[in-house]
């Protein structure tokens, strides 16, 4: 699999990623397909828990969506995450949309990139 992207791309390590699967490419392909299916959703809640400044939700979400990108090896995009759900569950309501947005544009094209991946793991 090729790691080469541009500079605008998630960081994905995926000689981390294909170390934690056991270079298991079904098992990678599968779990890509998850995260393909769900992420969507979940970004979109915690956008929407942003805007309302619901706290506890945006940490909640915030959480669940670092624990996806920790495991697929996107560590800048999950360090986001994780800081949004620290300054969530300091309360720091007034913090949250800037969080939100560095964290929009840590994930933006990973999808993308997680298809290309499933292409070239069935290859």
């Amino acid at each position: 699999m090729n790691n080469r992207r541009d500079s605008s791309a998630p960081i994905v390590n995926i000689q981390e990623l294909l170390a934690r699967v056991e270079n298991d490419r079904d098992l990678l392909c599968d779990l890509l397909k998850i995260f393909k299916e769900e992420f969507p959703g979940y970004l979109k809640s915690l956008e929407s828990a942003v805007h309302r400044g619901d706290a506890a939700e945006t940490a909640s979400v915030s959480h669940t969506v670092k624990g996806m990108l920790a495991n697929l090896s996107v560590s800048k995009a999950a360090a986001s995450a994780a800081r949004l759900e620290q300054l969530a569950r300091a309360g720091e309501i007034a913090s949250l949309p800037d969080a939100f947005a560095a964290l929009a544009q840590d994930v933006h094209g990973l999808l993308a990139l997680m298809e290309k991946y499933m292409v070239e793991a069935r290859s």
